[in-house]
Parts: C-alpha cells; sequence; structure tokens
C-alpha cells in the first residue's frame, strides 16, 4: 500500500545553494565592475564632507525646533497666570537656548580646531 505523504514544495537543502550562489555572484559582479566615484578623495575627507552636511541639516532642524519650542514656552510665559507653569516655562527658555548655543558652537570649535589638528602636526 502507497503512502499518501505529499513531498515539500522545495527543501532547504536544495534551493539555498542556488540562493547562495546567486546572491554571492551577484555582489561579485557588482564591486568587480563598479566605478570608483573619487579616486583622488580618502575616505577621512569622504567622511568630513559627510560628517558636515549632516551637521548642517542638524543645525538647520535644530533652530527650527528651537524656535517653535521658545515660542511655545514664551506664550506659556506671557499668558498663564499660574506661577509654577511660568517658572517652568522660564527654565525651559532657559535649557533651549543653552542648547541651542551649544549646537552651534560645537561647530564652530570643529571648523576652527580641525586646521590646527590636521595631518597629525599639532604642536601645543
Amino acid at each position: 500500500m502507497a503512502q499518501n505523504r505529499k513531498e515539500p514544495r522545495w527543501q532547504w537543502s536544495t534551493r539555498l545553494p542556488r540562493w547562495f550562489q546567486a546572491a554571492a555572484s551577484t555582489c561579485y559582479m557588482m564591486v568587480l565592475f563598479a566605478q570608483p566615484a573619487a579616486a583622488s578623495d580618502t575616505i577621512w575627507s569622504r567622511f568630513s564632507t559627510i560628517m558636515a552636511d549632516v551637521y548642517g541639516e542638524l543645525v538647520g532642524i535644530s533652530t527650527i525646533v528651537a524656535v517653535t519650542a521658545a515660542a511655545v514656552a514664551l506664550l506659556v510665559r506671557m499668558i498663564s497666570r499660574n506661577e509654577r507653569a511660568v517658572s517652568e516655562a522660564t527654565s525651559w527658555l532657559k535649557r533651549i537656548i543653552i542648547t541651542w548655543i551649544v549646537l552651534n558652537t560645537l561647530g564652530f570649535a570643529v571648523a576652527y580646531l580641525q586646521p590646527l589638528i590636521e595631518g597629525g602636526q599639532y604642536t601645543p
């Protein structure tokens, strides 16, 4: 009497090597035929460019958020009759201003210190 066992549609032992071979050959072809973006750039100069772009976006976004939050804190401070809410709004306003100044000062410090440290030739 024959058993009515269904065979699986696919088995890992037969499909996985084919999938792995296809993925590996695709990655190999991408690496083999990839054109270098800029041969004169080093990884550090490219990293520096990327970080400058990211920092520029961060400062722009943080400025928008800081202005919005400061406006809300000022509105609460001006409109509220509750002394506790006014003092909390004032403390939040101070925190917002200090954080915004620190974020903008970091960019200035990096721009000022980078030429001094560049190339490992820094002498105090």
